[in-house]
């Protein structure tokens, strides 16, 4: 107890989380914003990605495949700022209970799931805002919306439709986000652990090691609500009025009946191929970001909990990281062997 440092009482050390969260996300979607675009395409119904990127460069130019990036932007400096932060603050209470011990997998789930909820609820508008985008260029002339960039999207939206109407399938954006947090940041940690650990890996194959797992394991969670939010999202009325779904579980229910159970893995290689690096890259200029800020002597009390954590590791917390890992690992193959 004698080692420990007073707390700094600062803004800095409250903000940080979010502050980094926000700032790798955004660094990562700069570059997976083209293969975000073919997703979506895909999901819409417009072919194979090879189909799709040879579609797009012949009718609208290299400069389509990053319609819609200051959507992403944004939706990384909400979503991203309010999960990566909010976990970072739930870990570090939970670690500050468990007297610096490693988390059981149970609670590192239930941080990512409260981190995930979290984060969409603030980032859903820009979510929706950036989903339109992407698909106007598929609907016809007529009724496209022809947003010129996120901010007029959102003022469009209140204008047009109301202001809950940024809210419109925030119900399966938050639990398409909770699975997907779930998976993501609930198995980063643990496989890191276990790769460091228990394999004794370095730090940048750890990193890469567990971001890869954690990649996979995010899109196996999370696509088939990502499919069913972007069905809800891109919606629209016909001549009546009506929309085709009344909701998600309508529009899941009639996906299940005319597709079968894999139709909510369309376009499932590429949205591991989007989701996985994404979620590497995140993590990486998060390991980077860190280290400036560690060289800055701006993260003593985050150094602490990391060598505490890696000090007080026990045998059985290493014998749940190699069965949680040999369970991700089934999972992974049974997935590819379903979609392949």
């Amino acid at each position: 107890m004698g080692e420990e440092k007073p707390k700094s009482t600062g803004v800095w050390p409250t903000v940080k989380p979010f502050v980094n969260g926000g700032a790798s996300g955004m660094l990562a979607t700069c570059v997976i914003q083209p293969i975000d675009m073919i997703k979506v395409r895909i999901q819409l119904g417009q072919g194979s990605a090879a189909e799709v990127t040879k579609n797009m460069l012949k009718n609208d130019g290299v400069g389509s495949f990053y319609k819609g990036l200051s959507a992403g932007l944004l939706r990384q400096a909400t979503y991203t700022t309010a999960r990566l932060g909010t976990f970072k603050i739930l870990t570090n209470k939970a670690l500050e209970a468990n007297d610096g011990k490693p988390l059981p997998l149970y609670q590192k789930a239930l941080c990512g799931l409260t981190a995930g909820a979290i984060g969409a609820s603030v980032g859903s508008p820009a979510d929706l805002a950036l989903i339109r985008m992407q698909a106007d260029a598929t609907l016809p002339v007529a009724q496209r919306r022809n947003y010129t960039n996120a901010f007029n999207a959102l003022y469009r939206i209140v204008a047009d439709e109301g202001f809950l109407a940024l809210w419109k399938g925030a119900g399966p954006t938050v639990v398409r986000a909770m699975a997907l947090n779930m998976g993501m940041l609930a198995s980063y940690e643990q496989s890191a652990e276990f790769c460091r650990d228990s394999l004794g890996f370095g730090e940048a194959t750890t990193v890469l090691g567990a971001s890869s797992v954690s990649g996979f394991f995010a899109a196996a969670c999370s696509l088939p609500f990502d499919y069913v939010k972007t069905q809800i999202q891109k919606m629209q009325p016909d001549a009546q009025g009506n929309y085709p779904y009344t909701g998600s579980l309508d529009c899941a229910m009639k996906t299940l009946k005319s597709g079968g159970p894999f139709k909510f893995y369309t376009g499932f290689p590429v949205y591991c191929v989007r989701i996985a690096p994404h979620v590497m890259m995140t993590w990486i200029f998060l390991n980077q970001i860190q280290k400036l800020e560690k060289s800055a002597g701006f993260s003593e009390e985050e150094s602490e909990n990391e060598d505490r954590r890696r000090r007080q590791n026990s045998t059985g917390e290493s014998a749940i990281n190699m069965m949680t890992i040999k369970a991700v690992a089934s999972i992974f193959i049974f997935m590819a062997s379903i979609t392949s």
